[in-house]
């Protein structure tokens, strides 16, 4: 094998798995450092410079990061990355005076930024400093998008909303509530600079099956009933709900009709439990109020009587298989079901409309009639038209939006700074030893098998008699503090100095995962097998350094490494090292690059 790049920033920066697996990349060990020390504050602004909406994120990010938390090396449970985020959110002080000002001077470019979502709201975020003029339109009165419509208060509360688009709104952005963008061609010829399209995803997919427009009346599309209830439109629903569909959105349908008067409410899927696309937490917390999910139930009928909806009827399926793996929903051949209710609420997808841009405007549609979006650069065949989160891929979810977001403001800003939009200016990397003494480190590992804490949770009671009441209450900072040491500080190195080695493979006797070997060089795939432990995950690299004496390579195997240090304490010579790794990723804002400097 060839050696190890350390210099080249994805190295190590795929090797913190949980700020690799975050579309924004927030760094996640520094903040979660931050919060152990009690600095918040600290702690909120380096979540703030990423992904932008740390309090709203820490009540309902899809957690790409936990999955992928080396904390599951040592147990079952990642680290609470997500409601970590949040402690720092709840516990920090007044930051208003540390975010950016207004920018004393515009440049002369003009934004227009089409719905008023975490996307837009992102983009205007990185761009607004700089001098552009950011206008932001929306059909709502108030900024936030699905954030506000369609996320619950009692999963996030509205003043969270509120203080968070206002840290944005601030910075000298405008933004005209009530202003629904009919036509692109139209607003083009405004004469804008360019249009960012952050509109997201508006239109719940309905179910086309007998019975649905006779019963219209107690059937509601799930997305535009979570909309009208936060709006205040709908206080009520019939005792007996069943909400269709297995996503976040339908978790969110049947525990807000728990608490509008739903007694049986039921969530009723076509497919397995496992294969739902509801977050385990989701449906955790669902059953957790007594909403019990049935599943492998293709909806086969509204059933009605004089005009009202009396259930629905059901086909019983199993999953099959084919030679492939591919699955396949088949009849059991039982007999059908039938579950009586006042109301139903169609969760089964979202889809994206986009009637208000003409086909005429060189924006070049899918199959699908999707725009067709540079995944690096977010924009379409339009050279001054951008699209990012829903609108630009699909339905996904607020921390992927704010990464589109992100690019999309690099690619305007190159745009109106006539460079070229492909161009992205390599991250900022800074990598610092951690020693203090021969044996003194300035952070600390501790790879016992703690448990994660749970976050505390209102009274059920008490929780379903409002529906604005938060349920989840968040850690104190006695939870936090030790929840926070759960961390194994992915981001601090384990880094080899060949010429000071001298092959003693005392570093091999202490590892407790046995990640370190000494070896002849092969192939990879050779080379993988003959270590101290067979390293089976190829999608995670191999350190690989060579020039020992004895003519051998060291191998360790970044995938089961826990950064415990003891390799570099038990070292003789300090040929191991451990050095925190910060990549600090480019944004808009950031041309003229300075030194970055670690807060932790």
């Amino acid at each position: 094998m060839k050696l190890t790049d350390i210099s080249t920033p994805d190295y190590f920066h795929k090797v913190v798995d949980c700020q690799w697996a975050c579309p924004a990349h927030t760094p996640v060990p520094e903040y979660i450092r931050l919060i152990a020390a009690g600095r918040y504050s600290d702690a909120y602004m380096v979540n703030w410079k990423s992904n932008v909406f740390p309090g709203i994120l820490g009540r309902t990010c899809d957690r790409p990061c936990e999955p992928a938390c080396r904390r599951v090396r040592v147990e079952n449970e990642p680290v609470a990355i997500c409601r970590l985020k949040r402690v720092a959110a709840d516990f920090k002080d007044d930051i208003r005076e540390r975010l950016p000002k207004p920018a004393a001077a515009k440049n002369g470019k003009r934004i227009a930024l089409v719905g008023g979502g975490p996307a837009s709201l992102a983009v205007a975020r990185d761009l607004a400093p700089l001098g552009y003029d950011c206008v932001v339109f929306d059909q709502d009165p108030k900024p936030g998008g699905m954030i506000r419509t369609q996320i619950p208060r009692f999963r996030l509360p509205e003043s969270i909303i509120d203080e968070e688009c206002d840290y944005i709104l601030n910075l000298g952005i405008e933004f005209q509530g009530g202003k629904r963008i009919d036509s692109l061609k139209a607003l083009l010829a405004e004469g804008w600079d360019a249009v960012f399209v952050g509109c997201g995803a508006p239109r719940g997919r309905d179910l086309d099956i007998p019975g649905r427009k006779e019963a219209a009346a107690n059937i509601h599309i799930g997305i535009d009933w979570l909309s009208s209830v936060s709006f205040g439109h709908i206080n009520k629903i019939g005792k007996r709900v069943i909400v269709l569909g297995g996503g976040n959105t339908a978790m969110d349908c049947c525990r807000s009709s728990r608490r509008l008067g739903g007694e049986d409410v039921k969530v009723i899927v076509r497919s397995g439990f496992q294969e739902m696309k509801a977050s385990p937490w989701e449906k955790e917390d669902a059953m957790h109020e007594d909403i019990p999910i049935l599943n492998f139930l293709v909806p086969k009928e509204f059933t009605h009587e004089n005009g009202r909806l009396t259930g629905v009827v059901f086909e019983k399926v199993k999953a099959d298989y084919d030679a492939k793996g591919r699955r396949n929903l088949v009849p059991t051949g039982e007999p059908d079901q039938h579950f009586p209710c006042d109301d139903v609420l169609v969760a089964v997808g979202q889809e994206n409309a986009f009637p208000w841009i003409e086909r005429d405007l060189g924006i070049e549609f899918d199959k699908w009639d999707m725009p067709k979006v540079d995944p690096k650069t977010m924009a379409s065949s339009h050279p001054r038209v951008f699209f990012g989160g829903d609108s630009a891929f699909g339905p996904k979810n607020i921390i992927w939006a704010v990464a589109h977001a992100h690019d999309a403001a690099l690619s305007i800003h190159n745009l109106c700074s006539g460079a070229d939009v492909n161009d992205r200016p390599a991250p900022m990397v800074e990598i610092v030893s951690q020693k203090m003494g021969i044996h003194e480190w300035s952070y600390d590992n501790d790879i016992a098998p703690d448990r994660r804490y749970r976050v505390p949770l209102r009274d059920k009671v008490v929780a379903l008699r409002d529906i604005k009441t938060e349920v989840e209450l968040g850690y104190d900072p006695d939870l936090a503090l030790k929840e926070a040491h759960r961390c194994l500080n992915c981001d601090v190195q384990t880094v080899f100095t060949s010429s000071l080695c001298i092959e003693c493979d005392a570093c091999v006797d202490i590892c407790p995962m046995d990640c370190i070997t000494f070896t002849s060089n092969g192939e990879e795939a050779d080379l993988r097998t003959r270590l101290k432990a067979p390293a089976k995950n190829v999608t995670q690299d191999l350190y690989v350094a060579n020039d020992l004496k004895t003519g051998r390579v060291m191998v360790k195997d970044e995938d089961v490494c826990l950064h415990c240090g003891l390799c570099a304490e038990r070292c003789p010579t300090g040929a191991w090292d451990m050095k925190k790794y910060l990549i600090d990723m480019t944004h808009a804002n950031d041309q003229c690059r300075v030194a970055a400097r670690s807060a932790a």
